[in-house]
C-alpha cells in the first residue's frame, strides 16, 4: 500500500508547500511591514484617548488596523485573483474607515494634529504599496466562485 506511494513519478518534492518560507515571505513583504506599523500607531493612539472616546473609537479602529495584516495574509495564501481582489478590497475599507477617523479624532480636538499625521501619513505609504501590489495580480488565475464579482 505505502509502497505505491514511493513509486510516484509525478511527485515533486521540491514544490512541496513550506508553510515557514511562506510565513517569511508574507511578514518580509512591504505592505505587512506598513500594516504592522499602521497597527503599532493606531494602538499607540487609541491608548491616549480619553475613556469615552477609547470606548467609542477605539475598538472601531483597532479592527481596521488589524484588518489590514489579517487580509493581507490570507490574500497572500493563495494565487486565486478573485480571492486577492476580494481580501484587497477589505483592506481598502479598511484603510479608508482608518483614515477618515483620524479626520473625526482632529474634528473632536482630541489629539495633537502631528499625531494624527502619523496615522494618515502611513496609511498614505500603505496606499503606494498598495497600489502596486494590486498590480501584480494576474487576472488569468481565477477560478469563478458564483458570486459574481471580478469575474
Amino acid at each position: 500500500m505505502w509502497d505505491d506511494f514511493d513509486e510516484d513519478e509525478d511527485w515533486d518534492e521540491e514544490s512541496e508547500f513550506d508553510p515557514k518560507a511562506q510565513r517569511d515571505q508574507i511578514y518580509s513583504h512591504p505592505l505587512m511591514k506598513k500594516a504592522n506599523e499602521i497597527l503599532s500607531l493606531t494602538r499607540a493612539l487609541v491608548g491616549s484617548l480619553d475613556e469615552a472616546r477609547k470606548e467609542l473609537y477605539g475598538g472601531i479602529m483597532m479592527e481596521d488596523a488589524m484588518m489590514l495584516s489579517a487580509k493581507f495574509s490570507s490574500a497572500e495564501g493563495v494565487s486565486d485573483y478573485i480571492l486577492k481582489m476580494e481580501n484587497a478590497t477589505i483592506m481598502k475599507v479598511h484603510a479608508r474607515n482608518l483614515h477618515a477617523m483620524t479626520y473625526q479624532l482632529g474634528m473632536e480636538e482630541t489629539h495633537a494634529e502631528e499625531h494624527l499625521n502619523l496615522v494618515r501619513e502611513a496609511i498614505g505609504e500603505y496606499k503606494t504599496l498598495f497600489v502596486d501590489w494590486v498590480k501584480a495580480f494576474d487576472p488569468n488565475d481565477r477560478m469563478d466562485d458564483g458570486w459574481g464579482l471580478f469575474v
